[in-house]
């Protein structure tokens, strides 16, 4: 039986711990620094290595859009020359599966990396961790992060290999890094919440390395203008900034006894998180629950989950958690304006603090809710809530819309937590 004192002493515990892993969270300093192979920067990283989304799982287990994505990796890669030899060699471990978060990485959808992609490397200065996130393909629905993989999506693969990723990686190294979190902080108040909708952040971004990208033209690098202009055409191309920067943010809160969730992440299987108080293990439950809004020609039972883990915006504050920012995504998503409002205060009932950066106009420049504390999870019934894209089960983006986390992944944290006491 555990005495009162004893209860007292636990608590008194997890608020210091709480307090300190929010801390850290919110004093976090992100920097994208440059542009580089996986191979060359992850450490760790082996050339017949494919990174997907989600916690970790054998091959037999990824089904679906997730499992032709992984095939698609290979196959890009160089891995297999076919993709019956491709499942052969995953199911040999020929080909290596791994988890991004493992890697210090995050995907979006089903998150493939292979050795020659891009990625970004973005370092937090105040704690002076080094996290990643892999290139926007392009806004064409059919991308291999959504499962898909055919000629004209290998082409767009080698695009970013071979033009986008070097020109906006010299432009990088040119300016001497883009400061993160004041660009992310500044697209809140003109309409982003940088997860499902990325329109101003990636204009902001475009600004910041523009002298840079100036003095390129004028020393005649090639591919500076193609480059711009895809930037300038796809509002989705910082998602994978504000993802690299909420990776290096989220990454530093990891502390003992801390009841925080430091990730969130999906694949093919369920839903899964992490707390900070545990460290790197997992806790999984069934898929998120969800609703959305389809695209034209598309039905509700085409909707299938390949893996994600751009909800690690949300596990520091964005995305959902400052939907009351972005209200035009109701055109993109569904719903209406007074829904998204209520569903962004409901996440102050299961957070820890608040932002002291991120803001949101709507509420009078309240900081966005912050630091999702898993015993709230439970005491409240609230879910945390995600903007997301919403994939086929033949592959491609036909839809976006919210997911909600299910109660079951908070449950078993939360479980193991008392255990470990």
């Amino acid at each position: 039986m555990v005495t009162a004192p004893a209860v007292e002493v636990l608590d008194d515990e997890i608020g210091v711990a709480n307090a300190e892993a929010f801390r850290r969270l919110d004093v976090a300093d992100p920097w994208v620094v440059d542009v580089a192979t996986a191979r060359d920067v992850i450490p760790g990283y082996d050339d017949n290595l494919v990174l997907t989304s989600g916690a970790p799982m054998p091959w037999t287990e990824y089904v679906g859009g997730q499992r032709e994505a992984l095939i698609g990796g290979a196959l890009f890669e160089g891995l297999a020359a076919s993709r019956d030899e491709a499942v052969a060699k995953f199911a040999s471990g020929v080909i290596r599966i791994g988890a991004c978060h493992d890697y210090s990485a995050v995907g979006s959808l089903a998150g493939i990396y292979t050795a020659s992609m891009p990625v970004f490397v973005v370092e937090n200065r105040a704690h002076g961790n080094i996290g990643f996130c892999n290139f926007y393909e392009g806004k064409e629905p059919r991308r291999l992060n959504y499962g898909c993989y055919d000629e004209g999506v290998h082409e767009r693969l080698l695009h970013v290999n071979t033009v986008l990723a070097p020109v906006v990686g010299e432009a990088i190294r040119r300016t001497g890094g883009v400061p993160l979190k004041s660009l992310i902080a500044r697209a809140l108040r003109m309409g982003d919440e940088v997860h499902s909708r990325n329109a101003a952040a990636s204009m902001l971004f475009n600004r910041e390395i523009l002298p840079a990208v100036l003095d390129m033209v004028h020393d005649e690098v090639p591919g500076v203008r193609e480059t711009m202009v895809h930037l300038a055409e796809n509002d989705y191309f910082f998602l994978r900034l504000s993802m690299a920067a909420a990776k290096v943010t989220a990454d530093a809160m990891v502390v003992p006894r801390s009841t925080l969730v430091s990730a969130m992440a999906f694949s093919c299987r369920g839903f899964a998180i992490k707390i900070a108080g545990l460290g790197d293990r997992w806790f999984e439950g069934p898929p998120p629950v969800h609703e959305g809004k389809l695209f034209a020609g598309h039905a509700e039972d085409e909707i299938t989950w390949m893996g994600g883990e751009s909800p690690i915006t949300e596990t520091v504050g964005l995305g959902g958690f400052a939907q009351a920012c972005a209200l035009t995504l109701q055109e993109y998503q569904g719903g209406s304006a007074e829904v998204m409002i209520e569903r962004n205060r409901q996440m102050y009932d299961i957070t820890h603090g608040e932002s002291s950066t991120y803001r949101i106009p709507l509420f009078d420049f309240r900081g966005t809710p912050t630091a999702i504390d898993a015993r709230k999870v439970l005491e409240t019934g609230t879910t945390p809530v995600m903007d997301v894209g919403l994939a086929g089960r033949d592959g491609g983006q036909i839809g976006a819309g919210i997911i909600r986390a299910p109660r079951e992944c908070f449950e078993a944290a939360m479980a193991a937590f008392e255990a470990s006491a």
